[in-house]
C-alpha cells in the first residue's frame, strides 16, 4: 500500500468565482473515463454541482469530492479531487478542503487574471503549506492574455510562476499548447470533444519566444543541484526532459515555484496535460511531512506517518446530511487503516464512535468501501456526535490534530416559522445546517426572543433559507439582513467586585479587584493577565475568573454585540475558606464586568468589505461617485484594455442591494465581488443612527 501511495494525489481545485473550476473538473471526469458524458455548468448538468441551488444559479456552493484514475508514464495514478466554491460567501469550503489536501490546481481566467477571491484562496493555500500548479483557463476568449496573468501571479500573489507551456494561437484563434520542456506543439481535434490531440510544427514566428522560455527552464533546473549545474556549464542541451521534470517537481513541492499551464476547459483543450502535470509535479502523501499532533494523555507532541501499519489518525473536514444515509462525515486518513464496523475515538469529545459504513464519494453518490488506509480521503456514516475539525484516532493511541479555523459571520437575519407548530422543526433543521457549516450560527436574541441566523453574506443566508424550504420543508418568514457589529472599549477602568450569597447553609463568596480596558494592538479576544502574587487567592480560582470574563465578552453594553478584544488585569482578590468555589469567582467576574463596562466607554465596530468592480471605462465616474456616497475608500483604479478595475474598502452596512444598483448604473455591464476585510470604528454619527435604529426596532417588537 505504501508503494502505491507514491501514485496517489489528494488535490483541490480553487479559484475566483466563474474562472472555470467546475467545468475543468467535468472535463477531468470525462477524460479519465468516470463520466461518459460531459456535464455543463451553464446547462445545470455538472456532476459536481449536484445541489438544486447550484444547478439553478450556475455556481458551486458546497465542495464535492470524487476519485479518478489517470495513466501517466506507464503508471496508474489515483487522484482524489475536491472541487471548491469560488464565491467568498462559501470560503469555509475552501478553508476546510485546503487543510487536508496535499496539492492544488489554482485556476485563473485568461481575461480576468488574478481576481479578489484568487488572492484569498492563494493566501489560504499558503497558510496550510499547499503546493500548487496554475492553469490559465479561457485562453480562447477575447482579451485573454497569458503573459499578463503570469505577471499578475508575480505581482499580486508574490509567487514565482514558471510557464511550462505557451498558448498556440490567441483568443478565437487559440488551438492548443506548446510544451516548453519538449519544445513540441499540440493541437486538439474539436470533433472528438477534445479526446484526440496531435503534434504539429511550432510556428516559425514563435521560435524566439519558445527558445527564450525553454532556456529559462534549463537554467532554473540547473540551479537545483551541483551535478545539473556542471552539466549545464559543459552542455546545456545535455540536461534531459526527465531531469527538468524532477527539478520542477522538487521546487513545486517545496513551494518555491508554481508551474503554469494553459488551456480552455469549456472547449476541451489542455486538460490531458493538466492531469499529466498533477501526476508529475504535485506531491503524493509520502512527499508531505508527517502530520503532528498532541497526545491528550501526556501533552507531548507526536507524529503520524502515511503508513497503514501505524495507529489510525484522521481529521473530519466536512459534515453533510443525506436523506437516506443520515449524517455523512468526510475525513482524511493520515495514518493507519479503518474498516467498516471499527470503533474509533473522537479525541475532541472523548467519545467512542462505531463506524457503520465507509464510502468513497463521487459528488453526492456513495460507493461503499470495506477499508480505507493512510493517505486516502473518504466518508463514513454512523457518527452520533461530531463537528468539523474533530480528530478521529485509535483508542489506544489517541492524538489531537490541529483543528480548522473559520472566519466569523458578518451578517445576521431574524427568522420565524409560518406557524408555531413548525418552530421545533425549523430549529432542528437549522441545527443540522449549522453542524455542516461552521460559518453559519443560530442564536436567540435575548431582548426580543427572536431566532437569529448569521452567515458570511446575503447569498449565504439566501441559500440557507432556500435549503430550509426545499430540503426540510420548512416555510419561514424572515427580516431584512442586519450587519453583525462588534463593540470595543476605549479606556481603562479599575473595579472592585464582591460577590456574596447566604442561603442558610454553605454560602457563596468571591472578592476580586481588576482593571479592564482595550487590548494591546494586534490582540484578538481576551487578553488576561494575572498580577496576583502571594497567597491572597488560591491558584485554582484563576481559570474560573478568566472563564467568566471570556463568556461576558459575548454581550457588550451598547447593543449586546460581542466585544472584539479587551485586556483584563487581575490585581487582587480574596477567598473564603468555606464559601468560595470556582463558580462564585466566575459569577463575580461576569457581574464585575457588567459594572465596570459602564464606565469604560464603548464604541461600535463595523465590518469593512474589500470590493472589486470590473467596469467598462465610461461608467467609472458614476461608480466611484456612488461608492463615495456609501462611505467607500478608493484604493486604486487599474486600467486594462476596454475596461477598468476599481478596488475599494466599503462598510458592509452600505452595501445591501449593491448588485442591483451597480447593474442599473452600468446598464448591466459591470460586475462586482466583495469579501470581508476587517472591523473598523463606526463614525460617531453612524453609531448614533445604528443605536437608535436597533433600539427602536426592539421597542416596536
Amino acid at each position: 500500500m505504501t508503494e502505491r501511495l507514491i501514485y496517489t494525489r489528494n488535490i483541490g481545485i480553487m479559484a475566483h468565482i466563474d474562472a472555470g473550476k467546475t467545468t475543468t473538473t467535468e472535463r477531468i471526469l470525462y477524460y479519465t473515463g468516470v463520466n461518459y458524458k460531459m456535464g455543463e455548468v451553464h446547462e445545470g448538468t455538472a456532476t459536481m454541482d449536484w445541489m438544486i441551488q447550484e444547478q439553478e444559479r450556475g455556481i458551486t456552493i458546497s465542495s464535492a469530492a470524487t476519485t479518478v484514475f489517470w495513466h501517466y508514464n506507464q503508471e496508474q495514478y489515483k487522484i482524489n479531487i475536491i472541487d471548491t466554491p469560488g464565491h467568498v460567501d462559501f470560503t469555509v469550503e475552501v478553508e476546510r478542503s485546503l487543510r487536508i489536501l496535499d496539492g492544488a490546481i489554482a485556476i485563473f481566467c485568461g481575461v480576468g487574471g488574478v481576481e479578489p477571491q484568487s488572492e484569498t484562496v492563494w493566501k489560504q493555500a499558503n497558510k496550510y503549506g499547499v503546493p500548487r500548479i496554475s492553469f490559465v483557463n479561457k485562453m480562447d476568449r477575447s482579451g485573454a492574455d497569458f503573459f499578463e496573468v503570469i505577471s499578475q501571479i508575480k505581482s499580486k500573489l508574490g509567487a514565482k510562476p514558471i510557464p511550462i507551456q505557451l498558448p498556440l494561437g490567441e483568443e478565437e484563434d487559440y488551438r492548443g499548447v506548446i510544451d516548453l520542456i519538449s519544445c513540441k506543439a499540440y493541437e486538439w481535434n474539436d470533433t472528438s470533444l477534445g479526446t484526440n490531440f496531435y503534434e504539429v510544427p511550432v510556428p516559425e514566428q514563435l521560435f524566439p519566444l519558445v527558445e527564450k522560455y525553454h532556456n529559462e527552464l534549463i537554467e532554473g533546473t540547473a540551479e537545483e543541484s551541483d551535478q545539473l549545474f556542471e552539466k549545464f556549464l559543459s552542455d546545456p542541451h545535455s540536461i534531459t526532459e526527465e531531469e527538468i521534470k524532477n527539478a520542477l517537481r522538487k521546487a513545486t513541492i517545496e513551494m518555491r515555484i508554481t508551474p503554469v499551464l494553459c488551456g480552455s476547459s469549456l472547449h476541451n483543450k489542455g486538460i490531458q496535460f493538466l492531469l499529466d502535470a498533477v501526476a508529475a509535479y504535485l506531491p503524493s502523501p509520502l512527499d508531505i511531512p508527517a502530520i503532528k499532533g498532541i497526545n491528550p494523555l501526556t501533552g507531548e507532541e507526536e507524529s503520524r506517518h502515511p503508513d497503514p501499519d501505524e495507529p489510525f489518525a484522521a481529521l473530519a473536514f466536512k459534515i453533510a446530511s443525506d436523506p437516506y444515509v443520515g449524517r455523512i462525515v468526510f475525513f482524511r486518513v493520515y495514518s493507519g487503516s479503518l474498516k467498516s464496523g471499527n470503533v474509533v475515538l473522537n479525541v475532541a469529545t472523548g467519545k467512542r464512535e462505531r463506524i457503520a459504513r465507509i464510502f468513497q464519494m463521487h459528488a453526492n453518490k456513495q460507493n461503499p468501501l470495506e477499508k480505507i488506509e493512510a493517505g486516502d480521503i473518504g466518508a463514513a456514516a454512523g457518527f452520533k456526535q461530531i463537528r468539523t475539525g474533530d480528530t478521529l484516532a485509535d483508542e489506544k493511541h489517541p492524538i489531537l490534530l490541529e483543528s480548522i479555523t473559520f472566519p466569523e459571520p458578518v451578517i445576521s437575519m431574524a427568522v420565524e416559522p409560518h406557524t408555531q407548530d413548525e418552530l421545533e422543526k425549523m430549529m432542528n433543521a437549522l441545527q443540522k445546517i449549522s453542524e455542516e457549516d461552521p460559518t453559519f450560527f443560530v442564536g436567540i436574541d435575548e431582548e426580543t426572543g427572536q431566532t437569529l441566523i448569521s452567515g458570511m453574506g446575503e447569498l449565504h443566508l439566501d441559500i440557507i433559507l432556500d435549503r430550509l424550504h426545499r430540503e426540510y420543508n420548512v416555510e419561514c418568514n424572515h427580516g431584512k439582513p442586519q450587519v453583525a457589529y462588534k463593540e470595543a472599549l476605549t479606556r481603562n477602568v479599575r473595579h472592585h467586585e464582591i460577590y456574596k450569597k447566604q442561603t442558610g447553609g454553605r454560602g457563596r463568596f468571591a472578592d476580586i479587584e481588576f482593571e479592564i480596558g482595550p487590548a494591546d494592538i494586534g490582540v484578538k479576544g481576551l487578553q488576561f493577565i494575572n498580577e496576583i502574587h502571594g497567597q491572597n487567592l488560591p491558584k485554582e480560582y484563576i481559570p474560573a475568573i478568566e472563564k467568566g470574563f471570556r463568556s461576558a465578552m459575548s454581550n457588550g453594553p451598547l447593543l449586546g454585540f460581542p466585544i472584539e478584544s479587551m485586556k483584563v488585569r487581575l490585581i487582587d482578590g480574596q477567598a473564603h475558606p468555606v464559601d468560595s468555589d470556582a463558580l462564585s469567582f466566575e459569577i463575580a467576574a461576569i457581574s464585575g464586568f457588567r459594572e465596570a463596562i459602564r464606565k469604560a466607554e464603548c464604541i461600535l465596530l463595523e465590518p469593512i468589505m474589500k470590493l472589486e468592480v470590473v467596469t467598462p471605462d465610461e461608467y467609472v465616474g458614476d461608480i466611484t461617485s456612488d461608492l463615495n456616497r456609501r462611505r467607500g475608500q478608493l484604493l486604486k483604479i487599474d486600467a486594462r484594455i476596454s475596461y477598468q478595475i476599481v478596488d475599494a474598502l466599503v462598510p458592509l452596512s452600505e452595501m445591501f442591494g449593491y448588485v442591483t444598483v451597480l447593474r442599473s448604473i452600468s446598464s448591466g455591464r459591470a460586475t462586482s465581488s466583495m469579501e470581508f476585510s476587517h472591523y473598523a470604528t463606526c463614525p460617531p454619527e453612524i453609531q448614533e443612527q445604528v443605536i437608535l435604529k436597533i433600539k427602536g426596532y426592539i421597542i416596536r417588537q
